[in-house]
């Protein structure tokens, strides 16, 4: 199951560890993904006052999953990985709970906030276990490879949701979440503790905040932690007014999840290609590259549309480079994040994500909320994002020098 120090230097896993790694870390795609095609649905049952309130039942998930990760990446330093883990399943089925019965808005954002909170746990003890194992290049290829595998749930996300939806109604979507839950729990029973107790840092309050002031303090790591928060902004929104677009904008009902399954390979494509590009040419040339492919694909496709209409098919065309840019990006930015703090893996992990998904948040849903008749938006929101990834970038590889 775990790689031997051959396997490690060289940036290969065995394929049952990269599947755990990728069940682990998809837990959030899921959650996320998997409701989009009932939103609609969900809107008429529980009699949502605003259409765009539809948004917030992506967006709580982000946001419990911000204010998770920095409970379990220390209590997965403390406590190893597999306990830090199984916590979080156990707080993720109460969210699956509530979110399944509740009867209006506040309810079911509530559920899916807490959800997002347990989903931290495994997601963190994930990029953890990769951490714990590998370092630099090799830990850049293997979250490559993990989000090459999870990015299959995205793609057929959407498809199931709808599928379970036309059977038994959107409730039985969380069917699905806790069905993943007892699965991956049970699977980490078998998986060897990667963390070794003599490793372990206690849960007292002053190694904790000591920890906490390395990692902001690290300029690096906090540069490159801002400019994940910029792209994760721009791909929020998109998430969050996905269905909007899709099935109100451009009128495919149905066929949402197919067109949603077939940029989610184009994401899944980038991932594949960085874990064979980073070990030759390196994590910063690919990141400047991808920060500069968002910034002026996103701003080619905002002029464009607002010079003439965007019909589906070229608004496709368009998304490619924004998200292979974008697929690039996110695991490069985390393991340079992560690459001074080793000796600290699970609370930098956690102040890495969290602080990224806080902080974009914000921007994130102040976008979507502009997405009404037009997806021209959300190109704006890239190509500025994206401008703001790149200078961070910059600004790091100067911090560095």
């Amino acid at each position: 199951m775990l790689p031997d120090e051959k396997a490690r230097a060289e940036g290969r896993a065995p394929l049952p560890l990269l599947v755990f790694l990728a069940l682990m870390t998809s837990v959030s795609a899921l959650t996320i993904d998997a409701i989009l095609p009932a939103l609609d649905a969900i809107s008429r049952d529980l009699a949502f006052a605003d259409p765009a309130d539809r948004q917030l039942i992506v967006l709580a998930v982000f946001a419990g999953l911000g204010l998770g990760q920095p409970i379990f990446g220390p209590l997965s330093d403390a406590i190893g990985r597999r306990k830090a883990a199984t916590l979080g399943w156990a707080v993720y089925v109460l969210g699956t709970a509530i979110a399944v019965l509740a009867p209006n808005l506040g309810w079911i954002v509530a559920g899916r906030m807490v959800q997002g909170l347990g989903a931290a746990g495994p997601r963190v003890v994930a990029t953890a276990i990769a951490r714990d194992l590998y370092e630099g290049r090799a830990m850049a290829r293997i979250i490559s490879l993990v989000m090459t595998v999870f990015m299959l749930v995205p793609m057929f996300a959407p498809l199931l949701g709808q599928g379970l939806q036309a059977l038994a109604g959107w409730r039985a979507i969380f069917g699905l979440y806790l069905g993943m839950a007892v699965i991956s729990a049970a699977w980490h029973m078998f998986v060897p503790e990667t963390l070794p107790v003599e490793h372990r840092r206690p849960l007292h309050l002053g190694p904790l905040f000591r920890a906490f002031v390395e990692v902001l303090k690290t300029p690096p790591t906090m540069l490159y932690t801002a400019g994940t928060g910029m792209i994760f902004a721009a791909f929020a929104a998109f998430l969050a007014a996905s269905q909007q677009v899709y099935e109100h904008i451009y009128g495919l009902g149905h066929l949402f999840p197919l067109v949603f399954a077939a940029m989610g390979l184009v994401f899944a494509a980038a991932q594949y290609l960085n874990g064979i590009l980073v070990m030759r040419v390196g994590m910063r040339a690919i990141c400047r590259s991808a920060a500069i492919a968002v910034t002026l694909g996103g701003a080619v496709a905002f002029l464009i549309g607002h010079s003439s209409e965007l019909p589906l098919g070229l608004f496709l065309l368009l998304l490619i480079p924004v998200f292979g840019g974008a697929g690039l990006l996110f695991a490069n930015l985390q393991a340079l994040a992560l690459e001074p703090l080793g000796h600290i893996a699970g609370t930098a992990s956690a102040v890495v994500m969290s602080v990224s998904m806080l902080a974009a948040l914000p921007f994130g849903g102040l976008l979507a909320r502009q997405v009404t008749e037009s997806a021209v938006p959300l190109f704006g929101g890239f190509a500025t994002f994206g401008a703001l990834t790149l200078a961070a970038i910059l600004a790091a590889d100067w911090v560095r020098r």
